[in-house]
């Protein structure tokens, strides 16, 4: 299947080209040449940007040389005749003559010319954003293409700028030895990204990936079974554009095999209702912002003990209302507003966006962006609540430059629901599994992102079973806490409860501990049946560990649950410590936890919200 689309794709491009060539041999290059809206990926050279690029018809002075026939005379002494002593006697007479003149003169000529618009910036600083194009110019044989970065409308730039015929793919990637594993490994998952001879990102559907080992293979759809241990190299090839990764099954089949066997804390709730999905939030909110100043949100909340003033939060982001052209209409060229999950580390932001609805597909993908928040505020340090405006032209194109500067989009990559989303100071961690899964026995895939350029560099997946496949942990939501280890969530539903599990990695292996756990489903939705559905259990749409006050925060809809985690004897592991209604009306789409403050993400519009005067 994947020989047959490379064949079809390989046509097409050929036709493609046939037409480029056609339209470079024409005598009038005025008019842009218009393609699909495609993703550009920028290479490691750096070109000018201009504002415009046009024919312009000019009149200049052009040298001009003409030969013309001078005539001239000259004075010749000619014998007459000789004397009668002997003696030849002369006599000067004129003889005419010709000789060719160059004669050079000067004349005004109308012609056209290419005519470069204001010069904007280097393309070096577009390295890390979402740059996309739908027509380009050719001058002096050479193609310039329109660019957009991020959303907004820029100008030319030659298309040696852009990575021609590149592949960027995982170098290694580490599979848990899962007899269990039903599926394996999408081999896709590896590609950060693969382009064509102009540069354009390629569908990865449209790449050939073939596996060279004594013991793995790739089926027809693209996966690699972990069933039993080996190693293979995967090649991913697209035209002239190819790049090799080093695919292993570990070795030992028993590991991740662990016990649940934590005792859980009993909690005395009362009943605490919330809206399902099928009902969706009780406010409705523009998801974009056209204002240049926005006006930070700000909402208190009503804690356990019924006091009005629990805790509050307040905007101190607001995200680009969206950081793509119009029109992008494929999820490899669109890079959502709608924020699933984020993190905080220092003054990095990370966000996982997911187009809505595309979170619950199997194979969810998405963007990552990050943000140095440093950009966010004035030399005042008073925050800017103007960057949704980034893809507009609602902002100079100085200060919308040093806003782009900050922020750096990943390709499009595995995200799985999003939500599950870790940083420390140089990587970003998902652990992109599917919240569909009814919890399976599969593995489950940790991605690791380089921060400094937003892609992926190593993959893992591990399993977590209490004692056997029969009873498997897929955890749909997590926390990085450092490199090495993360704090992952579970519920268990049958038992009514909230499980909290270690893993831990040691080189490419893991090992899981349970470290908690809460007697409690905690909330359920207003409906009035009885079952382990998430129409009676609502999703968690966040959970973060706060390593300042050893504890847990869970977000479902507008609703955080503290909870004890005892990973540093400051607190009760699993026992309930308070909870918090925001009354926003809108659901938390992630937390983030740094150094003992909380932030919260909603959308709708998208901003993220720091969490003040929490009670204990």
């Amino acid at each position: 299947m994947r020989h047959f689309a490379l064949g079809m794709m390989t046509s097409a491009a050929l036709m493609a080209g046939l037409a480029s060539q056609v339209q470079a041999s024409s005598k009038d290059f005025s008019k842009s040449t218009k393609t699909d809206l495609v993703t550009k990926i920028m290479g490691d050279k750096s070109y000018q940007v201009y504002s415009s690029l046009k024919l312009e018809e000019v009149t200049k002075k052009v040298k001009t040389k003409t030969k013309e026939k001078k005539k001239y005379t000259v004075k010749k002494k000619v014998a007459v005749k000789k004397s009668k002593k002997g003696k030849t006697k002369y006599k000067t007479v004129k003889q005419v003559k010709y000789k060719w003149v160059t004669k050079t003169a000067y004349k005004n000529v109308k012609k056209k010319e290419w005519k470069f618009g204001k010069e904007l910036t280097a393309s070096a600083d577009f390295r890390y954003a979402h740059v996309q194009s739908k027509s380009y110019k050719v001058k002096g044989g050479k193609r310039y293409y329109y660019i957009y970065v991020d959303g907004r409308p820029v100008g030319y730039v030659n298309e040696k700028a852009f990575a021609l015929s590149k592949a960027n793919v995982v170098s290694q990637v580490s599979l848990v030895n899962n007899p269990s594993d039903s599926v394996g490994f999408n081999a896709e998952d590896a590609i950060n990204y693969v382009t064509d001879q102009h540069g354009s990102l390629v569908d990865n559907d449209s790449v050939e990936i073939s596996c060279k080992s004594a013991k793995l293979n790739i089926s027809d759809t693209g996966y690699v079974s972990s069933r039993k241990a080996g190693t293979a190299v995967l090649t991913f090839k697209y035209g002239k554009a190819k790049a090799t990764s080093k695919l292993t099954v570990r070795g030992d089949a028993k590991e991740g095999i662990s016990s649940a066997d934590v005792t859980p804390v009993k909690t005395d709730l009362p009943e605490i209702k919330t809206w399902s999905a099928s009902d969706g939030a009780s406010l409705s909110s523009s998801s974009t912002i056209t204002s240049e100043d926005a006006v930070s949100s700000s909402y208190w909340a009503t804690d356990m003990s019924g006091n009005a003033k629990g805790a509050d939060i307040e905007t101190i982001f607001y995200h680009p209302a969206v950081l793509s052209a119009p029109g992008s209409s494929n999820l490899e060229a669109k890079v959502s507003s709608a924020v699933q999950g984020i993190d905080v580390y220092d003054n990095d932001l990370v966000t996982s966006n997911l187009d809505l609805g595309q979170a619950d597909n199997r194979e969810a993908r998405g963007h990552m962006v990050y943000y140095n928040m440093r950009g966010v505020y004035n030399m005042r340090g008073v925050k800017k609540c103007n960057w949704q405006l980034i893809p507009s032209k609602m902002l100079s194109f100085n200060t919308w430059l040093s806003y782009i500067k900050n922020i750096k989009v990943s390709p499009y990559m595995k995200l799985g629901h999003g939500q599950s989303v870790g940083s420390t100071k140089k990587y970003v961690y998902v652990l992109a599994n599917w919240n569909r899964s009814n919890n399976w026995s599969n593995s489950q895939e940790l991605i690791r992102v380089k921060k400094s350029t937003m892609e992926i560099d190593k993959i893992w997946t591990f399993k977590v079973w209490n004692g056997s496949a029969k009873y498997p942990r897929i955890f749909l939501n997590a926390d990085v806490i450092d490199d090495n280890t993360l704090l992952a969530l579970f519920h268990n539903a049958s038992k009514h409860r909230y499980e909290y599990w270690k893993i831990s990695r040691s080189g490419d292996s893991f090992k899981a501990k349970e470290v908690g756990a809460t007697g409690s489903d905690l909330i359920r939705t207003g409906g009035d049946r009885i079952s382990n559905s998430a129409e009676v259990h609502p999703e968690v749409q966040g959970f973060v560990w706060d390593s300042a006050y050893d504890v847990y925060y869970i977000a479902f809809n507008d609703y955080l649950f503290k909870i004890g985690a005892g990973l540093d004897g400051g607190t009760e592991a699993g026992k309930l410590l308070n909870y918090y209604s925001f009354h926003t009306g809108r659901e938390f789409e992630g937390l983030g936890s740094y150094k003992g403050e909380l932030y919260v993400n909603l959308n709708h519009p998208t901003e993220t919200l720091k969490v003040n005067h929490i009670t204990k």
